[in-house]
């Protein structure tokens, strides 16, 4: 694929590690399968391959979680990725299709105006009306091609869809079978075909699953980092990779002040400081590590491109703000208070006071 493109596919990205894995990889694999499920896992968590090739970890957070997806996606159940806004759903989605299928990119973003023939099928109606119903005319969706080929299917943000959509999806899950009354036909799964679904359970707008649907899919809830090493560790390795990828120009190391962005995310929403001795307002926003990621890409930008190389107090300021003040008002006053009780009289943190109290 061309250099020139914003955001490369994970397969792509990771073809070398992908390769040798695979190469390496002796151990049983189900049917379609790229890899075994073990260097699945070992792909998503990182270690070494069979030759010495060192692997990245993608996931930073519990191997019995990722194990159990995978065990999941080897079996006849659908796999639902559960969890707040930023917990990497959608990351962990993308690289287990990656890793099982060797394709990330057969994907449904789930919307209130998603239909069923986004779902199921459609039609190509010129041939539609010129001949009438036949295979020729069927316009095959993600889902058909992953059924006739055997590989998984990503559904994003499955509660996004309304709830009678949703459930054109329990034949198929239940019976591995797509019907197409239009041709007196059926579609039929093949084997290594299955599902791999994310849903934000703190969003507006949610339309919740049917008991029939629920009872189809093994949830694996994806909790936030447990702790403040581990959330800086994925916002300082995610910055440095997307800020790499988009090729921006090269900053002195900013670990530090990535670290600052995550303790003042973890307190605004925690309500409370790290220490537990100050009670604060929270935000109307989730303030989740992919935010604090985003905010660190961002001051990248400004450092790079408007400061001195450097990511200082300047430069994380108004992304600061902007995450954090989603509700002018709400948002504002916890904001407010925090900078007042906490940065205020934070030893070394006065720089950044200055900086937000300038923004707002």
């Amino acid at each position: 694929m061309s250099e020139a493109l914003l955001r490369r596919p994970a397969e792509e990205i990771y073809s070398a590690e992908l390769e040798a894995l695979a190469k390496g990889d002796d151990r049983p694999r189900p049917t379609n399968w790229k890899l075994s499920p073990q260097a699945v896992a070992t792909y998503l968590l990182g270690g070494d391959a069979a030759d010495g090739t060192p692997i990245s970890a993608k996931y930073v957070g519990s191997r019995r979680l990722i194990e159990t997806a995978i065990a999941t996606l080897a079996t006849d159940r659908a796999l639902l990725l559960l969890g707040l806004p930023g917990t990497a759903k959608s990351w962990v989605s993308e690289h287990l299709a990656t890793a099982i299928s060797g394709s990330s990119q057969r994907l449904i973003q789930c919307t209130a105006g998603t239909d069923e023939n986004q779902i199921r099928y459609g039609w190509n109606y010129a041939l539609l009306l010129a001949k009438g119903p036949s295979p020729g005319a069927l316009v095959k969706t993600p889902l058909v091609r992953a059924m006739e080929e055997g590989t998984l299917l990503r559904l994003e943000e499955l509660t996004r869809m309304g709830s009678e959509v949703q459930d054109t999806l329990i034949t198929v899950l239940s019976e591995k079978t797509l019907p197409v009354p239009e041709l007196d036909i059926a579609i039929n799964a093949e084997r290594g075909f299955n599902i791999v679904a994310t849903a934000n359970n703190r969003d507006k707008g949610v339309n919740d699953l049917s008991s029939a649907l629920k009872r189809r899919f093994n949830v694996v809830v994806l909790p936030s980092p447990g702790t403040l090493e581990e959330e800086t560790q994925i916002v300082v390795k995610r910055v440095n990779e997307i800020g790499n990828n988009l090729r921006l120009p090269a900053i002195q190391p900013a670990d530090k002040e990535l670290a600052r962005i995550v303790v003042l995310f973890r307190e605004i929403r925690g309500g409370k400081t790290l220490n537990g001795k100050i009670k604060l307002k929270t935000s109307t926003g989730t303030l989740s590590t992919a935010e604090a990621i985003s905010v660190g890409v961002s001051a990248w930008a400004e450092a790079a491109h408007f400061g001195n190389g450097r990511i200082d107090a300047n430069a994380l300021a108004a992304n600061i703000v902007g995450a954090v003040v989603k509700d002018p008002v709400q948002d504002g006053v916890a904001l407010s208070e925090y900078l007042e009780t906490v940065l205020r009289t934070r030893d070394g943190w006065s720089d950044l006071y200055e900086a937000i109290r300038e923004v707002v």
